[in-house]
């Protein structure tokens, strides 16, 4: 059993940053695929950001390339995601997701089995 807690979402005008955290407890992250998801009203779910812990890889979705930054401290079981240069466009209900790693890293949000109860991020222009 993996469970999830997200944090750090607000409202922030655009140009500004945000940092979303997930706390994970119940097993190590080291066995896992993590990924931040994110779901704006009427909208399907879209892969954000992801980490493996082999090579310690992160994927990015091209809309946020160059502006987010996904990290983890194994330490304190939690992964981070740095939000830079926002865009009203970022606006959506955050959510971390984890999956066992079996094969290669995945950006689509069936595989992941387990999920926080998400955050909200409102970016103002």
């Amino acid at each position: 059993q993996v469970l999830l807690v997200e944090s750090g979402g607000g409202l922030v005008q655009a140009g500004g940053s945000l940092r979303l955290s997930c706390a994970a407890s119940g097993r190590a992250f080291s066995s896992y695929d993590m990924a931040w998801f994110r779901q704006a009203p009427g909208k399907e779910r879209e892969f954000v950001a992801g980490f493996r812990w082999a090579g310690a890889s992160t994927y990015y979705a091209d809309s946020v390339k160059g502006r987010f930054t996904i990290s983890a401290d194994d330490a304190n079981d939690t992964v981070y995601l740095q939000m830079d240069s926002l865009k009203p466009e970022d606006t959506a209900g955050y959510y971390c997701a984890a999956k066992r790693a079996f094969f290669r890293f995945s950006r689509d949000h069936a595989l992941y089995t387990y999920w926080g109860q998400g955050t909200q991020v409102t970016v103002s222009s």
